[in-house]
């Protein structure tokens, strides 16, 4: 299996509601470092997984739309945890509906999934990965 990884990065602000979230119920920031991985099985006819500056620009996109934002006012995320998996499950979705249209060049329909990591900080992170 043959990969490709870009990175961008996301500032939030967003609450939690349940007890086994403690503090972060209150309203509190986070900046997470987005990896995104792109897969298939064979290259390209070009040998590539996918074109490197296509994918920095739409994963930058799906990032944009995100930062600088209190989830919690967000219509999309009304009443949802917005934890660290839920949101690399959001990142993947998104970009699976990019390569979809074409947004990520021809050559990306060949892809045969994302995986997505969000680094909470230096000690801990979360993935989702899913099929395309």
């Amino acid at each position: 299996m043959f990969s490709i990884t870009v990175r961008d990065h996301i500032m939030i602000a967003h609450s939690f509601h349940g007890e086994v979230f403690g503090p972060a119920q209150r309203l509190h920031g986070a900046t997470f470092l987005v990896d995104a991985t792109f897969r298939r099985a064979e290259l390209d006819d070009d040998n590539i997984v996918v074109d490197i500056g296509l994918a920095t620009r739409e994963l930058g996109e799906v990032c944009g739309a995100l930062s600088y934002r209190n989830l919690d006012d967000e219509p999309d995320f009304k009443g949802i945890n917005t934890s660290t998996e839920f949101l690399a499950k959001v990142i993947a979705d998104r970009l699976a509906t990019r390569v979809r249209s074409g947004a990520l060049g021809e050559g990306a329909r060949g892809l045969s999934g994302i995986a997505i990591t969000l680094h909470e900080s230096h000690v801990a992170w979360a993935s989702y990965e899913r099929g395309l």
